[in-house]
């Protein structure tokens, strides 16, 4: 069955269920749905018979032309993915990571036909489209050949191209709208270079210039062709966006808001996403702020906190201070009290040879943080990626979670 034109909803709503959202192609078959963009791109396979593990699991192809695999896992209720994840899915990655929580998907013969039959549908594709069909799906059909996997292949690399290098990783809080962003890069390198960091270059800060920005703008609408009116967010790159500056981070979302024809949906504005270091935080000054707090976006800054252990920071090569980060932890509590548009969120690590003193001085702070909005600044723990016993970090991270005055999940390295 070939449905050319499907409506979602105008915005992501998260549900139990895996519900479409904004407008796509479907093609189901007896055993299987096949999800496409509206440039033919396929998006999601979904398995329809009775075996398959769960009928909310799925496959997502990314704009990086990765298969993520979707699963609800194996527990459920208040303390399954959900609690830790924020999410009622957890993305299994298909490149090595730091999951807590590893599912053996491609041991499955089951799920790992839904791959194989998708190649076998292309194929039939094929075939129908030498046989005459009605012209609507007739072009729907050329457009899905179109993106063999060669060329989906070739068009991830022109991503890369386009930005000067793959997003090696997405902040956090982009699990709002499924990891399913616009890069627009602003800055290359970071600050600091830390010793337990996996997905930093080892190149020095560096901002980009407004003629390189708009030329990014400019390929980039041209890349992501029709399916660009199913984005509703922009991630500003690389990994420190926020020490470029308020008048470079507001001149390219001004611009990319134009040129993407972002607007709000449903009363929700588009979201707005950039990391940012405890340096580039504690001198970001008031005035900036209020410019970012005027755009046309919904803004999430995530801070790498890491510890605000002493020995933990030494331990893992951070060039600051236990003073700088409860500074700037209390400095995010004050923003997301003041600012409406703007959501600062932190990430801490976790690992099986941390010092101690760690948790502890990690679950003391949150504990005892003094916050009026408790839904606001959720602080993400990311288990280090050698850590050799992840799943057994879950115990203390519910401890340090249930103690906390903040909202407090686990954080996976995901590239785009």
């Amino acid at each position: 069955m070939i449905s050319v034109e499907k409506n979602g909803p105008d915005k992501l709503v998260k549900q139990t269920f895996p519900l479409r959202f904004g407008k796509y192609s479907e093609i189901k078959t007896s055993d299987f749905e096949f999800c496409f963009n509206l440039n033919g791109e396929i998006k999601s396979i979904r398995g329809l018979k009775p075996d398959w593990p769960h009928p909310a699991e799925q496959f997502k192809r990314t704009a990086g032309n990765d298969w993520v695999y979707y699963t609800v896992g194996d527990k459920s209720g208040n303390d399954g993915i959900i609690s830790w994840m924020g999410e009622y899915y957890l993305p299994c990655l298909p490149y090595s990571s730091n999951p807590v929580w590893e599912i053996q998907y491609f041991s499955n013969p089951v799920v790992m036909s839904a791959l194989a039959e998708w190649s076998q549908s292309f194929g039939n594709l094929y075939m129908a489209n030498s046989k005459g069909l009605y012209p609507h799906a007739k072009d729907f059909i050329e457009r899905v050949l179109a993106n063999d996997d060669q060329t989906l292949h070739e068009r991830s690399q022109q991503l890369n191209k386009i930005i000067g290098g793959r997003v090696s990783v997405l902040p956090p809080d982009t699990r709002h709208v499924d990891y399913d962003i616009i890069p627009l890069n602003i800055a290359d390198g970071c600050l600091y270079h830390c010793k337990f960091c996996c997905v930093k270059t080892d190149q020095k800060f560096q901002k980009r210039s407004k003629e390189n920005i708009q030329e990014q703008l400019v390929a980039l609408k041209d890349h992501f062709g029709a399916n660009i009116v199913n984005y509703h967010a922009l991630f500003l790159g690389n990994h420190d966006a926020l020490a470029s500056g308020g008048n470079l981070i507001c001149f390219a979302a001004e611009e990319a808001y134009q040129t993407f024809g972002f607007r709000p949906r449903m009363d929700e504005l588009p979201f707005l996403y950039l990391f940012g270091s405890v340096g580039s935080f504690l001198g970001t000054d008031q005035a900036v702020l209020e410019k970012l707090n005027q755009l046309p976006f919904y803004t999430y800054i995530n801070i790498g906190f890491e510890s605000i252990d002493p020995k933990t920071l030494s331990q893992i090569g951070k060039p600051i201070t236990a003073e700088q980060v409860k500074e700037a932890f209390k400095k995010m509590i004050e923003v997301n009290e003041t600012f409406d548009g703007i959501e600062v969120t932190g990430n801490f690590i976790a690992g099986h040879k941390l010092s101690p003193e760690h948790d502890s001085s990690l679950s003391d702070l949150l504990k005892h943080a003094n916050v009026k909005k408790k839904s606001k600044g959720a602080i993400y723990l990311s288990p280090l990626k050698d850590s050799p016993k992840k799943r057994e970090l879950l115990p203390r991270f519910y401890k340090i979670k249930e103690d906390s005055c903040l909202p407090v999940f686990v954080y996976l390295i995901q590239r785009l």
